[in-house]
């Protein structure tokens, strides 16, 4: 029940997570057991046990004095890393072998997916380690767990880290935690929606919303800067993250966090930015010392280790240097790298941030003198080129960064879970939250014509209906597929799924219609009917993601 015990919120982030709890008037970011306020995203897969966190992180990252061999694996592009190595132990008379396996969670940029989707195929062909097709057209992550090859989905490893997550609220507690408020990138579709929440439930959690990461970063500016309380106030919030970016326009007033519009990209974040500085890396190596590490997946582990750490400090400081023992061939590397050479390397990524900013803008109908804040949110909003080019934006608008960007997202969905579950005290009692739809829904009619029913960036929740008459002479029955995207030829758009209308009266094409109905729920879920005006029979199904499709006959 929702009002049972503590309701937390998670941010389930590309590289970090973070577990916040609305408690004594205020939200408590929650500590691990390391002492951390946030948490790596990462699994870890041995013959001996399965780790999540900072353990399965300090695996891949160590040293030991030991003999290693093998590989690590890391793709920028990908959407999981795995790492892999036989382990040899001098620790008894005997040498045994221990193989480990290491994923590592960046399972948002594969979760809800099918496997012959485009981008999915596209990636196969980079990632050296094996995914396979499962049931219902599913991309399954081989790995090698207690001695056995075993098989999991996206949500399988995301659930694992929001079981952690669960573990490191109940620690802090000192009690059960079953209510959360789980966020998303704002651009995730309805089958990633749903796949996140099954992750969650799979991880026993009641999900008492999937709400997007800009709007939880909004709740967190309002609640801190009591903004729109008494006055309404524009804000955008510039979302960027390990992974994703995302950009979100919202009006604040009288408690009431009204979403207008909605961009982003699932495929760009700071991991990218590392990415560039770990070729510039293996290149100047090669330059000065003739070794190429380019297939050396150990040596270019630890580049990226050290180049995601002088990322950070160039946000404060114009240059950086790291020396890596023995990277290559009992080589060492050493190399200063100055801020204007990392904004070099990235600028194209950089510039491209701009670009949902800018699209936000149009789709709400505003012009940037109607933006009274820019809010920051997401680890690499800190990156000063990145802020730079905003301000460039906005004509040199100073950037709310009052916010901690690497747990603003935690902290709003706190706010909400406590919201949703009766927890929040008077202070919370007038939120409320109009978030928008990220993508276009509509239906099939005729050879791959998308007709759409909700239109993009919509407010849910929503209820909307259209007609449809049949499309040919004499048919018995209609068929109703579902899409989202924002294309006129449903070739270039998501399908969600599917039903049958069967018995309907048989008449010249055109004559028999049909009410159609779509309804998105508050966490985005989509339900879709179709009822036949001649005879009142109905049909309609639930789209559950691409995991499963429940029809309902009415």
């Amino acid at each position: 029940m929702a009002g049972e015990g503590h309701a937390i919120g998670i941010d389930l982030g590309t590289t970090y997570s973070c577990v916040a709890v609305w408690e004594y008037d205020h939200v408590e970011i929650i500590v691990n057991d390391q002492g951390n306020r946030t948490t790596p995203s990462y699994v870890a897969f041995s013959d001996a046990e399965q780790m999540a966190g900072d353990m399965a992180f300090n695996q891949v990252m160590r040293n030991p004095t030991n003999s290693i061999y093998g590989m690590f694996i890391y793709l920028p592009k990908s959407n999981i890393c795995i790492h892999t190595y036989t382990y040899i132990s001098w620790y008894s008379s005997n040498c045994s072998l221990i193989n480990y396996s290491y994923v590592l969670e960046y399972a948002k940029r594969l979760i809800g997916r099918k496997f012959s989707d485009t981008s999915v195929q596209t990636d196969l062909k980079l990632w050296p380690f094996k995914v396979i097709e499962g049931p219902a057209d599913k991309p399954m992550i081989v790995v090698s767990h207690k001695a056995q090859e075993k098989q999991f989905a996206a949500e399988d490893i995301s659930s694992i880290m929001l079981g952690k997550m669960r573990e490191v609220a109940e620690a802090y507690l000192g009690s059960p935690v079953r209510n959360a408020v789980i966020t998303v990138p704002a651009n995730f579709n309805d089958s990633q929606r749903q796949a996140t929440k099954s992750a969650g439930i799979t991880a026993g959690l009641n999900v008492l919303r999937i709400i997007n990461e800009p709007t939880a970063a909004a709740i967190a500016y309002g609640i801190d800067k009591k903004a729109g309380w008494y006055s309404k106030r524009t804000v955008m919030i510039f979302d960027l993250g390990g992974g994703t970016l995302d950009v979100s326009l919202l009006t604040i007033g009288d408690g009431v966090f009204e979403v207008k519009a909605t961009a982003g990209d699932t495929h760009l974040g700071g991991e990218d930015f590392d990415g560039k500085m770990v070729n510039y890396c293996v290149q100047e190596f090669k330059r000065k010392h003739g070794l190429d590490v380019s297939k050396n997946f150990k040596a270019l582990r630890r580049l990226r280790n050290a180049c995601e750490k002088a990322k950070r400090r160039l946000s404060s400081a114009m240059t950086t240097e790291f020396e890596i023992e023995c990277l290559a061939q009992g080589t060492d590397f050493y190399i200063t790298i100055t801020r204007a050479k990392f904004e070099q390397l990235n600028i194209d990524f950089f510039k491209k941030c701009m670009v949902p900013v800018k699209k936000c803008l149009k789709d709400a109908n505003m012009d940037i003198s109607s933006v009274q804040d820019v809010v920051l949110a997401g680890g690499s909003s800190r990156i000063p080129k990145v802020q730079q080019l905003l301000q460039d934006v906005f004509q040199g608008k100073e950037l709310c960064r009052g916010l901690n960007p690497d747990e603003a997202i935690a902290y709003g969905a706190a706010v909400q879970a406590a919201v949703l579950s009766g927890k929040g005290d008077e202070k919370l009692r007038d939120i409320r939250l109009l978030d928008v739809t990220p993508l276009s829904l509509g239906v099939e009619i005729g050879d791959n014509c998308m007709k759409v029913v909700i239109p993009r960036n919509s407010r849910v929740p929503i209820t909307k209906n259209t007609t449809n008459r049949t499309l040919y002479d004499y048919q018995t029955s209609a068929r109703f597929p579902i899409f989202e995207g924002e294309s006129e030829d449903t070739s270039n758009n998501n399908f969600l799924g599917d039903f049958t209308l069967f018995g309907i009266p048989q008449a010249p094409k055109g004559e028999i219609k049909f009410d159609v109905c779509f309804r998105i729920d508050e966490n985005g879920i989509l339900n879709v009917s179709a009822k036949d005006m001649s005879t009142g029979k109905e049909r309609g199904i639930t789209i559950n993601g691409r995991m499963q499709k429940n029809l309902r006959r009415i």
